[in-house]
């Protein structure tokens, strides 16, 4: 695993130095390198590079975030055991510059790094999700696909017309737990609703789990990487 500096975000890397690649951002408050173990989990085929942006936000203790969560305002709800409840529709604040930064990044990996992007497959996990879930439906570039892992509908208001314009017959994996307390999973079939709406080729990996990445996502998403980079 090599470490660089790539449009003013650290970055972790693994395979080779050219070919098909994977992005993938980490979720709140987890260390930079959160994902980088996926790289030898998940079967994506030969010769696929793997790349992992550090989130811009230093939280202290070794914690990123792309933008500020209340989190104790999740705390209180998870101890009095009901759900998390968020406006769907609203753009968080900090949202922009994390874009901002994250898209200063991809051009970077595209322009120094070799990165072409109807071969590389934009994803993340939990709050990297939906930046990477932002990213793919309303940057110009044409992605090769999108991994929305534990995600969540956010910033509806300028997702759905993106959404209904960019991703139709675009492949799309998203999975999610049906016990997740974190982001809830009626919300992540919200998302779901609103990508097939929108006319994605989405495959959907639902699964008896909390907040996480499971064995099973993985191999799917093995699966699912090898149909779109090869």
């Amino acid at each position: 695993m090599k470490t660089l500096e790539v449009g003013g975000l650290r970055v972790r890397s693994a395979g080779p130095v050219a070919g098909p690649a994977v992005i993938l951002c980490h979720g709140y408050g987890a260390p930079g390198d959160d994902l980088c173990g996926l790289s030898s989990i998940i079967e994506a085929g030969p010769g696929v590079r793997w790349f992992f942006p550090e989130a811009p936000l230093d939280l202290g203790g070794g914690a990123r975030a792309w933008w500020p969560i209340d989190m104790v305002a999740i705390q209180i709800a998870l101890m009095q055991g009901r759900p998390r409840v968020f406006d769907t529709e609203a753009v968080p604040e900090g949202m922009g510059p994390a874009l901002s930064r994250t898209y200063a990044c991809l051009q970077a990996l595209i322009r120094d790094h070799g990165v072409d992007p109807a071969r590389t497959v934009l994803g993340g996990f939990s709050q990297g999700a939906m930046v990477t879930t932002d990213l793919f439906a309303n940057s110009p570039e044409r992605w090769a696909g999108l991994m929305v892992l534990s995600g969540t509908l956010l910033a509806g208001g300028r997702w759905r017309p993106a959404l209904a314009q960019n991703v139709r017959d675009r492949p799309i994996f998203q999975s999610h737990g049906r016990q997740d307390p974190i982001l809830p999973f009626a919300v992540a079939e919200e998302l779901h609703e609103l990508l097939v709406e929108s006319g994605a080729a989405v495959e959907w990996v639902p699964f008896n789990g909390p907040h996480t990445i499971s064995q099973g996502v993985c191999s799917r998403a093995g699966t699912w990487l090898q149909s779109v980079l090869r």
